[in-house]
Parts: structure tokens; sequence; C-alpha cells
């Protein structure tokens, strides 16, 4: 099977139920945004193997209990995040497949068990962390800004998704869903912080300093 089709080259694309629309269409917007957060999560996961591989060098290669605890807590974590790009996947198609359609029943529409599957996600990872008192910059690590990123493009996809649903119907879990993957995502990467021993970037009320000359 080719990758180009050239069939969008007029600007259009298919929706999954064969409806033509334009690759700017609100619909589109709101699954491609959802694309772009799991794009984030890859980009995670590849940096959360870097940062495990980095450690494993830096120890010389010796297994000790803080390599493995290390290695474990990398582990699980890219467990998850593996298992939330495939529930992105799930958003994104439900999203390209209007209510309505034959092809509605080869979609898995996401579901309440979704939302609270990610509400169990944040409850425990949050049991983890030190009490939020402060406002949290993007950084940190590689792997949490990655995430944070994933955090700010899933509420663009949220923010899309309402706007569609304003004209047209949407699942009934999707946009409880796109509310709680950002908070998720927010905790993922105070995790992948703490697990990789670094601090988190605290917000403070200051100007940029003068440029020196």
């Amino acid at each position: 099977m080719k990758i180009y089709t050239r069939t969008g080259d007029d600007g259009s694309t298919a929706l999954f139920g064969g409806s033509r629309v334009g690759k700017d269409d609100v619909r589109v917007e709101a699954y491609g945004t959802v694309d772009e957060a799991n794009s984030a999560l890859g980009l995670a996961r590849a940096e959360l193997a870097a940062e495990a591989a980095g450690r494993r060098a830096a120890g010389g290669g010796a297994v000790t209990d803080a390599t493995i605890a290390a290695a474990a807590g990398f582990a699980t974590l890219d467990a998850d995040l593996a298992a939330l790009q495939s529930l992105l996947f799930d958003l994104g198609a439900d999203l390209a497949t209007p209510l309505g359609t034959k092809t509605r029943e080869f979609v898995r529409a996401v579901d309440a068990e979704d939302v609270a599957r990610v509400e169990e996600m944040i409850d425990h990872y949050t049991a983890e962390l030190p009490a939020l008192t402060h406002f949290i910059l993007p950084g940190g690590t590689a792997a949490a800004a990655a995430l944070q990123l994933a955090r700010s493009i899933i509420r663009r996809a949220e923010r899309g998704a309402v706007t569609l649903a304003r004209s047209e119907d949407v699942g009934e879990q999707v946009l409880p869903l796109l509310n709680r993957l950002s908070d998720l995502f927010f905790t993922l990467a105070r995790v992948a912080c703490l697990r990789a021993g670094v601090r988190e970037v605290v917000w403070e009320a200051r100007r940029p300093e003068r440029p020196r000359r």
C-alpha cells in the first residue's frame, strides 16, 4: 500500500465514514491535535529510554538497589505511556468518525471506563508526589518537558473538540476524557522529574533581567 494517494492534493481529506471535508475542518483539527499529542508522548517515551540508558552508563553497568529501582520506575512509567498512546489512537478514531455513520460500529468509542482508568492513574501517581504548593514551569528533564508539551497539546485538542461539539454531536465521553488527560500528563511530568531525581522548575514572579552590556 502506498503512503501517498494524491486524493488530498486539493486540500480535502476523508473522514472514517467516507465523507470528504477540508483539511482545516474543525473535526480534522480536533483529531489531528490528538495525533500531535500522541507524538509528544512518543517523544517522552524516547527521552525516558535515553535517561534510563544514561543512568546505566553512569553506573558503569553495575547492578545495585538504586539502579534496579530506577529501571523499574522508568519501565512502569513507559508501560503506562504506551497504553496511553493506544488510548489516544482510539480517541482520534472516535473523533474522526461522525456519530450516526455506518462505520461507527468498527470504531472503539472511548467510554466512561477509559475516563475512570485515567482518574485512577492520576490518583496512583499523585500519591507518590509531594504536595503541589507552587506553579510548575515546563522543564526539569527532557521527558518531563515532553509530557508538559503533550499536556498543552491535549488542551488545544480539547478546545477544538468543544468547538466541534457546538455544531455536531461527539461521543459522550470525548470531552471528559480530554479534560482528564491534560491533568494526567501534568502529573506524569512531575513523576518523570521525581523518578529522575531532578527538581521541578518552580515559577517565580519576576521580570526578566535586562541584557548585560
